[in-house]
């Protein structure tokens, strides 16, 4: 069992960053691949990044490459979420997952655990 905690967002200006933290408990963290996934108001939730097990393989939708970068700190079970050149369109919900079978293509239904979601909001 694994429990995800998200926390560092907030409401920033279009132009401005944000880094997303995602805390999970538990002994096995570098089992796990980790993704983070937004959902906007009245759109379904969607696919942002996700990273290998080891942190050495990364993989991006098109919308955040080049301003998103995903990375994660073994030693403190944590991943995290560095958003850069923010636009209004990143406003959203984002939850961080892991998931078991360490693909960072899979689905988001493959994905094992999931936080709680963190609000991200980017005024114009």
């Amino acid at each position: 069992q694994v429990q995800l905690v998200e926390s560092g967002g907030g409401l920033v200006q279009a132009g401005d960053s944000l880094r997303l933290s995602c805390a999970a408990s538990g002994r096995t963290f570098s089992s796990y691949a980790m993704g983070w996934f937004r959902q906007a108001p009245g759109k379904e939730r969607e696919f942002v990044a996700a990273i290998s097990r080891s942190g050495g393989n990364t993989n991006y939708a098109d919308s955040v490459k080049g301003r998103f970068t995903i990375s994660r700190d073994n030693a403190k079970n944590t991943v995290y979420l560095q958003m850069n050149s923010l636009k209004p369109e990143d406003t959203a919900v984002y939850y961080c997952a892991a998931n078991s079978k360490g693909s960072i293509y899979i689905p988001m239904t493959w994905y094992d655990y999931w936080g709680q979601g963190t609000q991200v909001t980017v005024s114009s």
